[in-house]
């Protein structure tokens, strides 16, 4: 997956915005102001994306390109790593996943006003 099509991805769902609070490199997309995905786009190798716990142990026995969080809470966070053996219908599959974590998150009222 390009970085371009990784970005639309993401910034195609309901209360998505993206930007660059930590540094010029460091992509971060927010649902609603709760974050659900880090990529550097510099390198562009790797892309942070939350993840529930059980599932995440369970990716990464099955798969070397998701490892724990990267700079993130390893319990709850996968550093994807896009040219190991993720495919890009995976890796789609993971952004969704954690979109739909950190939305499921927000307060009720903020979900009631915009379902997904």
């Amino acid at each position: 997956m390009f970085l371009d099509d990784l970005r639309n991805h993401c910034i195609g769902k309901i209360g998505v915005t993206e930007g660059f609070p930590f540094d010029q490199k460091t992509l971060v997309f927010k649902v609603f102001g709760k974050m659900f995905a880090l990529v550097d786009v510099d390198d562009f190798d790797a892309i942070n994306l939350k993840c529930d716990p059980e599932k995440a142990i369970e990716l990464r026995e099955s798969f070397q390109g998701v490892q724990p969080g990267f700079h993130m809470n390893k319990t709850h966070w996968n550093s994807v790593y896009l040219n190991e053996d993720v495919s890009d219908q995976l890796l789609a599959e993971l952004i969704d996943h954690s979109y739909e974590l950190v939305y499921a998150s927000l307060p009720k009222k903020v979900r009631n006003e915009n379902p997904i």
